[in-house]
């Protein structure tokens, strides 16, 4: 995997925004879909790196990688799609806001790798909306996870779909 390919990047929409970077804060985040006063809910998304036991390997910590110039596109027409299909509306005002921050390189146990957050008029639009989100930018985006093992060398990680 080559890390020149990993960047941070930020691309603001109409709906919102979504981004690639070293460090997240989740309450920014969550704060950037803040209410306006037309929205009802938020949901949100918070996805941390766990200490799996994976075949007798405890995970230590992650890595991501990202082909930034394609992922962050991707991220951007994931939450335009999931705004189409959530929110069918013949208004040119948009009725919802999204935020997708992703983590790149190192993320130690217990802290967040992704967040995802979305304010909409109702909560049950805002869940759906957020986990459609998370379902599309796992499966579609050019992001990659290593994982590192306790107890074990670093060349002994192993790269994972970041499914």
């Amino acid at each position: 995997m080559d890390s020149a390919a990993s960047f941070e990047a930020r691309l603001d929409l109409p709906l919102g925004y979504c981004e690639l970077s070293y460090s997240l804060d989740p309450q920014s985040v969550i704060a950037s879909v803040g209410n306006d006063g037309a929205n009802g809910a938020i949901a949100v998304f918070i996805g941390l790196t766990r200490k799996d036991n994976l075949d007798g390997k405890i995970v230590a910590r992650l890595e991501y990688q990202a082909y930034t110039k394609l992922a962050i596109k991707t991220m951007a027409n994931v939450i335009q799609e999931v705004y189409s299909a959530t929110f069918p509306s013949d208004s040119s005002a948009p009725i919802a806001k999204f935020a997708v921050h992703h983590r790149l390189g190192v993320v130690p146990v217990g802290e967040a790798s992704i967040v995802i957050a979305v304010s909409a008029p109702h909560r049950k639009e805002a869940f759906a909306a957020c986990e459609s989100v998370l379902e599309e930018v796992k499966a579609k985006c050019q992001i990659w996870k290593r994982e590192f093992y306790e107890n074990e060398a670093d060349d002994r990680a192993e790269w994972k779909a970041n499914r």
